[in-house]
């Protein structure tokens, strides 16, 4: 532990030391050439991967978003769900998984990591309710292990966000909707010498369809300063966040059907939570004398969350102390992720090389207490946590011929933490390390079409705290995961681009949510298997067709009586948007999204439904500045659920009921209208 940290501070000073050196030049930015096929910058010869791409802006604007966390599911094969209130981390679905909130989905945000280990409510939690979607540039998306520069959490896939450094144009937003739905927002860039100045920030309100209303309330801001080109440059970023609300969590389904509660309905009304995200960070680029390029980020986080839930009611304490809990985490983050790329010549063949560190230190304080109505009545537990990360990564990029590439490479992970709790048993420290290769080939282009074999090796870090517990048995510190997939993208029909990838994952060790507990555990290895298809048409310049479809099988693979199917894993997943634009002052947008049955227990007697939601936009342009936007969410009013899980609870006070297992549920929402007016200037 103190080796690694002695290594990361001296990367710290080296690299201060560099970027002093290195100051940028006083130029405009020039923005970078890019092909555009509809809402995705996926042509063939852009990627490395079938599953591999690129969200422009321009589908952000289009399609209508329910909650900041929705930016992912434009990501093919994603689904964007909630199983309490709106200012808690969404839950995510992929290839097979259920992700809970984040563990092996990597979220990065103009380069800082959201993902956070060693977390009050599951592993990897990745909340982005801090994202204005407004100043989105580019999401750049990468499915499986395959890539040397994505480390903990990656295993599944990763997205980095981009945010603009200088905005096309202005742009102001005031907005009004169904259950106190208000939200106001501006941003905009300018000169502001010797570089830009880039601002923006949002006023949020919403009670949702709940009977105990949300009051999800958020402020939320940002402030870029850039100077330079892509060449030599740099950008300054400072970014705050605050939330509070009330929370409908998931409701047992004999309480509906026996009409105690609707659907909408909550057993314990004084759920919610509050929680905070201040940011500095510095993005450092430069193209060195010898034509390598060099890349930095630097970064600073104050994190705090504190979360009070209650999803078994009465099971474990009696009227009127109830189950319920507060989870709060306290944490600073720092690091550091520089990178270097050197293109040459190897026998006539072009090989590019990159060499990067990630180093990161989280402080954490996290604990847990039983409370009732908010108010703590006990400390279950209380730990000050130090973990410090540090992956070392070599790539290496060979163009044997015009049709065929190689990309091998290699990345050493170290992993340290120490954990001082309140019950002296249970504190300790613990270090490992792991090692990843990646291997890739790409074949292509022959006759508009690219072929990919991608294979790699990757991990997740399991919560430190369950790394030296004694009051069960310990996990290890890092989880290995293997991937390989098989894909090709073409363009051969006109105006469509399509891609097919069949893939494969295996975990040494799932990470599993508990529904009763609210917080993720480590569990048995599994492997999962799929088929995605994800195509773009364009046959006219005013319609554009998405549509994407995913089938996974996911399963235990070890001998176990309880059964082999993994609670939450998705099965079928379908994507359909259909969007239409200067059709004279008109533009609109209509998007079916199917998500598939999963089952709840390990041998599969309980299983979710399925649901369809429907949502749609019209855009109505006043004049050249401005617009107004109708958008209508589950546009059928469907009576699907967000989320199921199968437990036991008790659901009020004995002797007038009894402990029971049982569905519950989070309904999705009931039909909703927005209406915002916009301004661009």
């Amino acid at each position: 532990m103190g080796a690694i940290l002695k290594k990361t501070k001296v990367a710290l000073a080296f690299f201060s030391a560099f970027w002093l050196q290195h100051s940028p030049a006083q130029e405009n930015e020039t923005p970078a050439q890019v092909r555009i096929i509809g809402h995705y910058e996926n042509a063939v010869g852009t990627s490395d991967a079938a599953s591999q791409g690129t969200i422009t802006p321009q589908l952000i604007e289009a399609r209508p978003m329910l909650r900041p966390g929705e930016v992912l599911e434009y990501v093919p094969g994603v689904i964007i769900t909630q199983h309490s209130g709106d200012g808690k981390a969404n839950q995510y679905f992929l290839r097979g998984f259920n992700l809970d909130h984040g563990t092996d989905f990597l979220t990065t945000i103009n380069h800082m990591p959201v993902n956070m280990p060693t977390h009050a409510h599951g592993q990897g939690y990745s909340d982005i309710n801090f994202l204005l979607p407004e100043l989105v540039s580019r999401v750049a998306y990468k499915k499986g292990p395959y890539f040397a520069e994505e480390g903990d959490f990656a295993s599944a896939g990763a997205a980095d966000i981009d945010y603009y450094t200088k905005m096309p144009k202005g742009i102001a937003s005031l907005a009004l909707g169904s259950n106190g739905y208000r939200r106001a927002m501006a941003a905009n860039s300018f000169d502001s010498a010797p570089g830009h100045l880039l601002y923006g920030f949002e006023l949020f309100h919403n009670d949702g369809p709940w009977v105990n209303p949300e009051d999800y309330r958020k402020l939320n801001g940002v402030l870029r300063f850039s100077q330079g080109t892509n060449a030599d440059g740099y950008t300054l970023s400072l970014m705050g966040y605050s939330g509070k609300w009330n929370a409908t969590d998931q409701i047992p389904q004999r309480a509906v059907d026996e009409g105690r509660i609707s659907r909408f309905g909550a057993i314990d009304p004084t759920d919610g939570g509050k929680t905070s995200r201040y940011s500095l960070s510095l993005d450092r680029h430069k193209t060195l004398e010898n034509g390598a390029v060099f890349h930095m980020d630097v970064y600073a986080i104050k994190y705090r969350l504190n979360l009070f839930s209650n999803f078994t009611f009465f099971l474990d304490n009696p009227f009127p102390v109830g189950d319920q809990f507060e989870q709060a985490d306290n944490r600073t983050i720092v690091g550091l992720t520089p990178s270097w790329v050197f293109n040459g010549k190897w026998d006539e063949r072009q090989v590019t090389h990159k060499f990067g560190l990630d180093a990161r230190r989280d402080n954490i304080d996290v604990a847990l207490y039983g409370t009732t109505a908010r108010d703590r009545f006990k400390t279950v537990r209380s730990d000050k946590v130090a973990q410090t990360g540090v992956g070392l990564y070599y790539e290496n990029t060979l163009q044997w011929t015009d049709t065929f590439r190689s990309i091998a490479g290699v990345r050493e992970d170290f992993y340290g933490a120490r954990v001082d709790s309140d019950n002296p048993a249970t504190s300790g420290t613990t270090s490992a390390h792991i090692t990843s290769p990646k291997l890739n080939f790409i074949f292509g282009p022959l006759d508009k079409t690219e072929y990919f074999l991608n294979y790699g090796q990757g991990f997740h870090s399991n919560d430190a705290r369950g790394t030296t517990i004694t009051a069960a048995a310990k996990v290890p510190p890092l989880v290995k995961t293997r991937g390989e997939e098989i894909g090709m993208r073409t363009e051969r029909v006109p105006h469509l681009q399509s891609s097919l990838s069949l893939w494969r994952l295996a975990l040494d060790s799932e990470l599993v949510f508990k529904g009763d507990a609210g917080t993720t555990e480590a569990s048995r290895p599994s492997l999962r298997r799929g088929v995605e298809w994800s195509n773009r048409y364009v046959p006219h310049n005013w319609l554009l067709v998405d549509l994407d479809l995913s089938v996974s099988r996911a399963r235990f693979t070890d001998s176990d009586t309880a059964g082999s199917y993994i609670p939450g894993a998705i099965g079928r997943v379908a994507s359909l948007g259909v969007s239409v634009k200067d059709l004279g002052p008109w533009s609109g947008t209509v998007h079916a999204r199917y998500f598939g049955p999963r089952p709840l227990d390990e041998d599969n007697t309980h299983r979710s439904q399925s649901s369809t939601i429907f949502s749609a936009r019209a855009s109505y342009k006043v004049d050249a500045k401005t617009n107004v936007n109708f958008d209508v969410f589950n546009l059928f009013n469907r009576k699907s659920n967000d989320i199921e899980y199968y437990y036991l609870s008790q659901r009020c006070p004995s002797p007038t009921c009894a402990p029971e297992n049982d569905l519950h549920f989070h309904p999705v929402e009931a039909r909703t209208v927005r209406l915002a007016l916009i301004a661009r200037y």
